[in-house]
């Protein structure tokens, strides 16, 4: 299929670039205002009882907007928030709000002085000592997408010139988030892409060629836009799906675009012309992007078993930015190298623009240093796992945590005003814990609302319940806790009461809403790994015919995996490097955990794929087990060390955020693909395959039978050159050199008699 394909795209070549390239742009015009339909919601399990309780309590008495916009008033030296002068300014101030912005403020929840459009007013919204006071603002709106647009068309209304303001509140808290997200997008934009564009040029040695996979990452990445955009019809997205849709999009569609230039340029150098290295290279280059990229999808889509919005939204933006990425590097790619054929090295340097052929690849720096690693596999092998092991350990202090400011840095604005809110009125705090009572017995209501009342770490009792005006049967009561980060026994107390048949009491609240939320990401957990290993190694036999190469990666991957939480635990747990990159030590938000496994886990099976791929091609063409290693990791350690250094650049640009769980991908990406694409691919893969010889392409012969009957395996490209047109290309190229195998002699001339078959080689190989 992918012979056939690639010489379409070669032959329409003019059709699929100006038809790839319309799509990728009408996509990038339909995601223009993203930002505006994206929401800040999603972080919760829907199906847990503090959402139900959610759901009814919105049901009932309206959406909550007693905290959507905290502003507090600080009174200037000598003077206090009842003096006359001050006073008249910030009811001016507030009595104007709603007049001039209508469509998004519907009035004054609470405020020390009487306005024009204040529920309550009183003493209980200013501190004792008269020097600060506060007023509670409601937007408009019944979704988050909504008052997070409303937030960002007022954000600015609440200064007072002269006077100390300090906004907080939940909306303000996820305005801030979302403007450091954008922050991170402009970061990238501005150093990221220029500094790939740098790189890209010194690894090609010319203009053209590098440009190739930045115009594929561009196109892929705002094309994606496009997809997120239309996902937001049927469902809310969270914000944070940009930056993961670019900082992926952009890293492996420029991966891509580098396997593939980089195996056209290397068919080039053996003397194809451009329809046959554009052939080949599709049929080898783009066929392992292909399966590389279902593996990757398959890693994402474990996020899919999880019910918070948040992950699905991630896992949605990811999917559809990793299925472009592939689709734009076996279309528009391939034509365009159509298009150029050897003008691809056009405006270069030719230091740096030569490209080798398979002899001089396999021979040179990769080829030496893999053959160095397989005379000491043992001495290799041992004490990279202990050191991995060592990394894992600091996993013993991984704790899970909730959204909070305290993701924002320790100096931002928006979370020392919200520090400061919560610290003068502690019982105002944004967070309280809310009872959800369903009965018409109000006597069993009134004695379950008194235990209750008895709960540990409530800083007071539970506020008289409050009947629902629309749904009589329904009540609702509050409290405050003393620390929200230590809400388990309090709610575990509450949901322990004896409730009699004629009742229902529900737990919510933010608080109850993250315990619920990480309890079903740690229930879900084991599940999502189960599957993702199952389908990955699946995936992986059927493409390369052997069941211990997936079971291999999968455990090359774990150690991976395992290392980079470790290390995020030490960071950002242990606070190792707080000061340095301006954040709070805290528990890992419990969602990001899963969207940095399933990214991880991805990029790690990606570079094993294509480290593989190259491998059980040269021993389908007869190479040992020692010659298809050295052979594999020779033509792809320079591409996948490559690869690793743009991936890193472009993930460095999300290193300098001020918004921590962009911290923890960007930092566990970095550790991730550095572990990866030295120690695991360059070394221990060569050093664990060298002991595991000939085992490593066992599978049962059952399962051969039925992956040779699907026919996926790697493809077998004979040399196409017409005075050897029927040679064995591996063979004149790379002689087989393992000290086990049978050394066949290389016969160039077809017609000579004593020519090897490919059989002959095969069965040499595997003596």
């Amino acid at each position: 299929m992918f012979a056939w394909w690639g010489g379409l795209v070669s032959r329409i070549r003019f059709v699929v670039v100006g038809l790839v390239a319309a799509a990728m742009l009408g996509l990038a015009g339909y995601g223009i205002g993203l930002d505006d339909h994206l929401t800040s919601g999603g972080m919760f399990d829907p199906t847990s009882e503090s959402s139900e309780a959610g759901r009814l309590a919105d049901t009932a008495f309206g959406r909550n907007h007693d905290a959507d916009v905290l502003v507090l008033y600080t009174a200037p030296d000598g003077r206090t928030v009842d003096d006359p002068e001050f006073s008249r300014t910030v009811v001016e101030s507030l009595d104007d709000l709603p007049r001039r912005y209508p469509e998004q403020i519907s009035g004054i929840n609470a405020a020390y002085w009487r306005t024009e459009t204040g529920r309550i007013s009183g003493a209980s919204a200013a501190t004792a000592d008269r020097r600060h006071a506060f007023a509670a603002i409601a937007l408009r709106g019944d979704d988050d997408t909504a008052m997070v647009r409303n937030y960002r068309a007022v954000q600015d209304a609440f200064d007072i010139p002269g006077v100390d303001v300090r906004v907080g509140g939940l909306q303000p808290v996820a305005g801030a988030l979302n403007d450091t997200i954008a922050a991170d997008l402009r970061r990238m934009e501005v150093l990221a892409f220029p500094a790939v564009g740098v790189l890209l040029f010194f690894i090609f040695g010319g203009i053209v060629a590098a440009a190739l996979p930045l115009i594929v990452g561009g196109l892929t990445v705002f094309g994606a836009f496009g997809i997120v955009r239309f996902l937001t019809e049927f469902t809310e997205v969270n914000s944070f799906v940009s930056p993961v849709v670019s900082m992926i999009g952009l890293g492996l569609a420029i991966d891509y675009g580098l396997f593939v230039v980089s195996r056209f340029r290397e068919e080039s150098a053996e003397g194809y012309d451009t329809p046959t290295a554009v052939r080949r290279t599709v049929m080898t280059a783009g066929r392992t992007v292909v399966f590389s990229a279902t593996m990757i999808i398959a890693s994402l889509g474990g996020m899919l078993l999880f019910p918070q919005g948040f992950l699905k939204s991630i896992a949605y933006g990811a999917i559809a930015t990793v299925s472009l990425a592939a689709l734009t590097a076996i279309t528009i790619l391939p034509a365009m190298l159509a298009v150029l054929g050897p003008r691809v090295d056009m405006w270069g340097i030719a230091r740096f623009r030569g490209t080798e052929a398979a002899k001089e690849i396999e021979n040179g720096f990769w080829g030496r240093s893999t053959r160095w690693v397989m005379r000491h596999p043992v001495k290799i092998a041992v004490p990279l796992v202990l050191v991995l092991v060592l990394l894992i350990l600091p996993i013993g202090n991984l704790v899970f945590g909730g959204f909070s400011e305290k993701y924002l840095p320790p100096d931002n604005s928006t979370r020392l005003a919200q520090q400061e809110f919560d610290s003068l009125f502690p019982l105002r705090k944004s967070d309280p814990i809310e009872l959800v009572f369903v009965s018409d017995d109000t006597s069993a209501i009134g004695t379950l609302w008194k235990q209750a009342s008895g709960a540990p770490g409530l800083a007071e009792p539970f506020s008289v319940p409050s009947r629902s005006t629309t749904e009589p049967e329904i009540f609702r009561a509050t409290a405050v806790l003393t620390d929200s980060d230590e809400a388990g026994p309090t709610i575990e107390y509450l949901r322990g009461l004896d409730r009699p048949d004629s009742t229902r009491m529900l737990v919510g609240g933010v608080p109850a809403m993250q315990k619920d939320s990480i309890d079903a990401l740690l229930t879900r957990m084991p599940w999502m790994i189960a599957a993702v290993v199952l389908v990955t190694t699946l995936l992986m036999f059927l493409t390369f015919g052997s069941l211990v190469l997936p079971i291999k990666a999968a455990l090359m991957s774990a150690l991976g995996l395992g290392s980079t939480l470790g290390i995020l635990t030490w960071i950002f747990i242990d606070g190792h490097g707080a000061g340095l990159l301006n954040f709070t030590p805290q528990p890992i938000q419990s969602t990001m955990l899963v969207v940095i496994m399933a990214v991880i886990y991805g990029l790690s099976t990606d570079y094993e794929v294509f480290l593989l791929s190259r491998m059980v091609e040269a021993r389908a063409k007869g190479a040992s087990t020692t010659e298809a290693v050295r052979i594999g990791t020779a033509h792809t350690g320079r591409i996948i060390t490559a690869a690793a250094l743009i991936l890193l650049v472009v993930v460095g640009a999300f290193a300098f955020s001020d918004l921590v769980m962009m911290q923890y991908i960007a930092y566990g990406m970095i550790a991730a693909l550095f572990i990866d694409a030295t120690v695991l691919r360059m070394l221990l893969v060569p050093a664990t395959m060298k002991m595991l010889g000939d085992d490593c392409w066992w599978a049962p012969e059952w399962m051969k039978r039925v992956q040779r009957r699907i026919g996926l395996g790697e493809p077998v490209l004979d040399d196409e050159h017409p005075r050897n047109a029927h040679t064995v290309d591996l063979v004149e190229t790379t002689p087989v050199t393992d000290p086990i195998t049978l050394r066949l002699p290389v016969v160039r001339d077809p017609s000579a008699a004593q020519r090897p078959s490919r059989t002959d080689i095969a069965a040499a190989a595997h003596r």
